[in-house]
């Protein structure tokens, strides 16, 4: 048996086959729906056909490719073929860890790989930047794959997008609609929160604001938020005590233009490599780390 397997996907065909089905005998695999594609099923049929597929593993596709038949295929973006990757850990004969997880379990990864994306970011590695990026869309992928088995409000990857879809044009009607252009990428980010706060139908400036973020990163968005507001430095919190100084350190650099979270996470590196290399220059004098108190650290400081 030779001819040609094609491979449907849902009820698209490859534009490749197109020629083949108007002049060949076309039949439908076991694994498909005949009536649905207006052909008849296989049978014992032999010879040069063209066989439509769901799978090459199909009985009659296997056999023909087996036997050197031609293999027309769509090609799968990479994109929705990781959706249906996850759709297969997390499916019964999936991964049994895949499977047990839940939102709550997974949320410690997603905080995990949030950071490790941005220290990717943070120190210009591209190809940690690929892999990072991949491992956040992991965790997209896996939350949105938990949420369709919900019980009374499920949604799919699909539905996740569309709602993406749906709200970048409708933030953007300078860019899909005929809306005055916008100049400024600052009057851009002003117009945003602007038609967030009227879709949302939000009733304080601090709605939308995650609570739950890390506490500088928390400061310097209250501090962004109330400055558009005109609410004035001086009504930030005005004791000597450290957290205040801290909030009206960050609230104030976010404020200027400045990411307080990014900027103290990139001096705290720093000085992270200071103690390493401190460290290092003590072993090769011949002294352990460990042994050192406040004069040796300073003697062997990068700055010393």
């Amino acid at each position: 048996m030779t001819g040609t397997v094609v491979l449907v996907r849902g009820e698209t065909l490859p534009a490749a086959a197109l020629p083949l089905l108007r002049n060949g005998a076309v039949y439908a695999g076991t694994d498909l729906d005949a009536a649905q594609f207006g052909v008849p099923p296989v049978g014992q049929y032999s010879g040069n056909i063209v066989l439509l597929a769901a799978s090459r593993t199909e009985p009659t596709a296997a056999a023909m490719l087996a036997a050197g038949a031609q293999l027309i295929e769509t090609p799968v973006p990479p994109l929705v073929e990781a959706v249906e990757v996850m759709d297969r850990l997390r499916s019964p004969g999936g991964c049994p860890w895949d499977a047990r997880q839940t939102h709550e379990s997974l949320r410690q990864y997603l905080v995990e790989e949030t950071y490790e994306l941005l220290e990717a970011i943070e120190d210009n590695d591209r190809a940690a930047l690929r892999e990072e990026l991949g491992d956040v869309l992991l965790q997209v992928l896996f939350h949105a794959r938990v949420a369709a088995e919900h019980g009374r409000a499920p949604f799919t990857i699909d539905d996740v997008a569309g709602d993406l879809v749906d709200k970048l044009v409708s933030r953007h009607p300078n860019v899909f609609a005929d809306a005055a252009r916008i100049a400024t990428a600052e009057h851009q980010e002003l117009r945003w929160e602007e038609l967030k706060q009227a879709e949302k139908q939000r009733k304080s400036i601090v709605d939308g604001v995650a609570l739950g973020q890390p506490a500088v990163a928390l400061a310097g968005k209250l501090g962004q938020r109330s400055g558009r507001a005109g609410i004035p430095l001086d009504l930030f919190p005005q004791d000597s005590s450290a957290p205040a100084q801290l909030f009206r350190t960050a609230a104030t650099a976010r404020r200027g233009g400045l990411d307080p979270e990014g900027e103290l996470r990139a001096v705290a590196k720093q000085f992270a490599r200071d103690i390493r290399a401190a460290e290092a220059a003590a072993r090769k004098a011949g002294v352990e780390p460990a042994t050192l108190e406040a004069e040796g650290w300073r003697k062997f400081w990068p700055s010393a």
